[in-house]
């Protein structure tokens, strides 16, 4: 057998059994409660017993609302409300009274039609709407003149006829869950509907008094007159030749209700130019936010910390873009207009905030690359210098006392070279972003690029005269030691791999290195020149940051063939052949 729940379990049990009637069957609460109003005020209200039935059909009112969930517990300030209410339903229950409430509760009914998606559950809203409309125009509103009189006919449709539409709610069987959000009753339309059902009941009330008419056509006029005012609104609600229509000034007046909207994003416009630093911005904009009469404090979260501003108040909304949690306490209660307001500002920040922090992480990023780019080219400098030291190394051990003098003319030429560039590659750490653009005599350069590999089994030629010609030497000598090198690591594996240097002075000179080893992968060759690549043979940083100076100083550095047994690298001026 099941456990029998004790004490709090079987409170919560039955509680809990209580709410899921509630929730799950508000159609019934519906068509209960009007048929209590229909039996309170069908037979008159003079009766001790309509009464009761008034009290009874605010009790299902209660069950029913959409305000406060039925099944849910109510505070102390909204208790003493009831209260209010239900006392004065009960004492003072007279017709105009009975026009106010249906009034009241055809706005409830009608507010929550926007926010009702389900079929059935907008026809029970219909026929509640239907029948209290009814009621008010066929029975209430002609009991407030004193001399009319009804019909048989009338009596007998309102006290036999319309019980119908509650009956009809009763039977109608909606799909809803204890799971399913309870319907949101929108302020605006029910304002609306409670003011154009007051501005009838008035309206027919004035004109049947001033016309001495009988009560329909009063009621006709009145529907008339109404109508062609919705008709002269829904015209001017647009817009049109010469004027922008109330609902944009309706939407304006909504955008900048109760601050300074302009001014505010001015405002948040100049601490964007001025601060650079994501965390003192979004300080500063907060802080800003504090000047609005209705923000009495507010409490921030992001990714780089976290904090409050002013103080705090019993209302609050929290709102959140991307990194940037909000919780705002404001001096009033939050209405829509407000509430839009807040998310709109939340939004702004946040945008401003993501923006400087992307501003940040570019110039982190940009600050890294450039430390990377230039260590990377000084340290392709000082791997060509050791090369050409390591050449000069070579030179000396495979010299003989009969070669002494040609050393030493060797060395004479060469060291003084080395040491300039080893000047030039100290200058580039103290300015990297300035290009050596020193020119010298390509003779003289060729001279010494001969020079500091003879004996590698490399093939030399040169096309054309190179007389009168200039260069830039720093940039020549670091694509050649690239290239060269290069290719001779090829031959490193016992294979025989030929290199041929090719040079010409015409057109700003040009330079070729072309060696007969295996082809270069298609993925290296793709990314040679546009960014850093992983090789064991060396290829890629050097060639890389040479690909780079050249352009600085108007040549272009290119892979012309790449097959095997014919793999060539190319240096010449832009524009040039």
């Amino acid at each position: 057998m099941a456990a029998i729940p004790r004490g709090e379990n079987a409170v919560s049990a039955v509680e809990g059994a209580q709410g899921g009637v509630i929730s799950d069957h508000p159609q019934w609460w519906l068509g209960l409660m009007l048929l209590m109003l229909h039996a309170a005020l069908a037979w008159g209200i003079t009766e001790f017993w309509s009464r009761a039935f008034l009290l009874t059909q605010f009790g299902l009112f209660l069950l029913w609302q959409p305000v406060w969930r039925g099944d849910n517990n109510v505070e102390p300030r909204y208790a003493a409300l009831v209260v209010i209410v239900g006392f004065v339903l009960a004492a003072w229950n007279n017709w105009w009274l009975m026009a106010v409430w249906i009034a009241v509760l055809f706005g409830l009914i009608g507010g929550s039609v926007p926010g009702t998606a389900d079929r059935r559950q907008r026809l029970v809203a219909m026929l509640a709407a239907l029948y209290l409309i009814s009621m008010l125009l066929m029975w209430i509103v002609p009991h407030l003149f004193t001399e009319q009189v009804f019909e048989d006919a009338m009596v007998l449709l309102v006290r036999y006829g319309l019980p119908v539409l509650p009956i009809a709610i009763l039977m109608i069987r909606l799909e809803t869950t204890r799971t399913t959000a309870p319907v949101a009753v929108d302020l605006f339309y029910s304002m609306i509907l409670f003011l154009m059902v007051t501005a009838l009941v008035l309206g027919s009330f004035v004109v049947r008094q001033v016309g001495h008419n009988n009560y329909p056509l009063a009621l006709a006029q009145t529907l008339f007159a109404i109508a062609l005012l919705l008709m002269a609104l829904s015209w001017l609600w647009n817009p049109h030749s010469g004027f922008a229509g109330i609902g944009h000034m309706l939407s304006r007046y909504l955008m900048s209700l109760g601050m300074p909207f302009e001014q505010w994003v001015q405002r948040l416009a100049e601490y964007a130019e001025q601060e650079t630093q994501p965390q003192r911005f979004l300080a500063l904009a907060l802080q800003h936010m504090l000047v609005l009469p209705w923000v009495a404090g507010l409490e921030w979260q992001a990714r780089l910390g976290q904090g409050e501003y002013g103080g705090k108040s019993g209302h609050s909304a929290e709102f959140g873009f991307q990194d940037l949690q909000l919780k705002i306490y404001t001096r009033g209660a939050l209405s829509p207009a407000v509430l839009l307001h807040l998310k709109l500002l939340t939004q702004m920040v946040g945008h401003f905030y993501d923006a400087k922090r992307r501003e940040q992480v570019q110039r982190q990023s940009a600050y890294t690359q450039a430390i990377y780019e230039t260590g990377a080219r000084l340290t392709h400098d000082v791997k060509n210098l050791l090369q050409s030291l390591r050449s000069l190394c070579a030179a000396v051990e495979t010299s003989g006392s009969d070669q002494a003098q040609a050393l030493q003319t060797l060395m004479q030429k060469q060291l003084p070279l080395i040491t300039q560039r080893l000047n030039v590659t100290l200058d580039k750490l103290r300015s990297p972003e300035q290009a050596d653009v020193t020119q010298v005599d390509a003779v003289v350069w060729w001279g010494g690029l001969v020079q500091r590999y003879n004996g590698r089994n490399i093939q030399f030629e040169v096309e054309g005269s190179a007389k009168d010609a200039k260069l830039p030497s720093e940039l020549f000598d670091s694509v050649a030691d690239n290239l060269i090198e290069n290719a001779l690591i090829k031959s490193m594996g016992g294979a025989g791999v030929q290199v041929r240097v090719t040079f010409s002075a015409a057109g700003g000179g040009a330079l070729a290195v072309c060696d007969n080893g295996p082809a270069l992968q298609k993925g290296i060759a793709d990314q040679l020149f546009e960014a850093p690549v992983t090789s064991q043979t060396g290829l890629g940083v050097g060639l890389y940051q040479s690909f780079r100076q050249a352009a600085q100083l108007g040549y272009r550095l290119a892979l012309a063939t790449n097959e095997p047994g014919t793999v060539c690298f190319v240096l010449t001026r832009k524009g040039g052949p």
